[in-house]
């Protein structure tokens, strides 16, 4: 039984006692059952609006995983915080030195050895130049190559 059924219930109990409606008491038991039935229908109003909600922001959710899905692709958690792959991409992130904003650069972009910053607009340069070919490799002995350890050399 929902909560209006049980107050109908209750209501019924009462009018079955036949009770003189001229008393005191019965006239208090009266208003609360009239208090009652006017919050069981507010609390079933709230209900409706809360399910309501809940399909909408589901709706939601699955709009936006459908959206991040086409904007992002599917991330593949492979990689440390510095670069991100998905599949022959290769990402890195670089900090602007003006204004401290990270920007996540493909490495296509980043080897054209220059960006705007999209936060303040200056302009990030990369020389290349100094770097040869031993430098890319790893000092750790593993068998990396040099996308693995890239960012790091840029960063020193």
């Amino acid at each position: 039984m929902n909560l209006t059924e049980r107050i109908s219930y209750i209501r019924g109990l009462c009018d079955g006692l036949k009770l003189d409606e001229n008393k005191d008491e019965v006239k208090v038991l009266s208003a609360i059952i009239d208090l009652l039935e006017d919050m069981a229908y507010d609390v079933t109003d709230m209900e409706d609006i809360v399910d309501d909600v809940c399909n909408q922001v589901d709706e939601i959710d699955e709009d936006l995983a459908e959206l991040e899905e086409e904007v992002y692709g599917e991330y593949d958690d492979c990689c440390d915080d510095d670069c991100c792959c998905d599949d022959d991409d290769v990402y890195y992130e670089v900090t602007c030195g003006k204004c401290g904003e990270e920007i996540t650069v493909d490495e296509d972009v980043l080897l054209e050895g220059e960006i705007i910053c999209p936060n303040c607009g200056e302009k990030l340069e990369f020389d290349f130049s100094e770097l040869k070919d031993e430098d890319w490799g790893c000092d750790c002995g593993c068998d990396h190559d040099h996308d693995d350890h890239a960012d790091e050399d840029l960063m020193s």
